[in-house]
């Protein structure tokens, strides 16, 4: 069984805990995330460049001038695309489709892969709860500054404890998310994973084998 260690919000060590070896133990596997994490880059991406080929370009249909006797190149149209003001050829286009499916299964797979990949690296910090008494910025900033995490911090929040995610926004090298919805792409853009122990049993619970 993969083991952890439990950190109250004073940043002291409580106990080792143990983990869901099917969630939190299983070996690495690039391949899969890499494909899962531009699964998701595409899915997310939206296209805004946009060039007029000839067809879409104003101008005359009309041909500029006659095809021969007159000592200049022929040309049949003043939205050519090797004239000025022309039409582009294969520029980029906002009808492109860069989304792709994700497979459940591999999707579900390839969370546990990176949370178990956190886990060994050291970049998982779980904490026996998250909560303040006062639902202030600086509350939650007082509560990281004494679990002393270093670099880019992704929070998973609970349902139980949506309401920090208020308060935690606008911290520095901070980002947020709810339990239920963490994804691959938001793990790996951030370097350190923190969450409670509900998430985890959330976690385990949800990415299970079987399903």
């Amino acid at each position: 069984m993969a083991k952890a260690k439990l950190f109250n919000q004073e940043g002291k060590e409580i106990k080792d805990i143990t983990l869901a070896d099917s969630v939190f133990g299983l070996p690495a596997n690039d391949d899969l995330v890499h494909q899962v994490m531009v699964a998701i880059s595409g899915n997310k991406r939206q296209v805004l460049a946009h060039t007029k080929n000839r067809g879409e370009r104003a101008g005359s249909g009309i041909k500029p001038w006659r095809q021969k006797g007159t000592g200049r190149a022929r040309v049949g149209s003043v939205r050519t695309p090797v004239w000025r003001k022309g039409g582009v050829v294969f520029g980029p286009r906002n009808d492109r489709n860069f989304s792709r499916k994700i497979n459940k299964k591999m999707n579900s797979l390839a969370i546990a892969v990176t949370l178990s990949g956190k886990l060994r690296d050291g970049e998982l910090m779980i904490v026996d709860k998250l909560e303040t008494k006062e639902k202030k910025t600086k509350k939650m900033a007082e509560i990281l500054k004494n679990l002393k995490i270093k670099g880019k911090i992704l929070m998973a929040f609970s349902d139980s404890e949506k309401d920090l995610k208020m308060i935690s926004r606008n911290i520095e090298n901070v980002n947020n998310i709810m339990t239920s919805q963490l994804n691959v792409l938001d793990m790996l853009n951030n370097k350190n994973l923190l969450m409670s122990q509900e998430s985890v049993k959330f976690l385990e619970e949800k990415y299970k084998k079987g399903k």
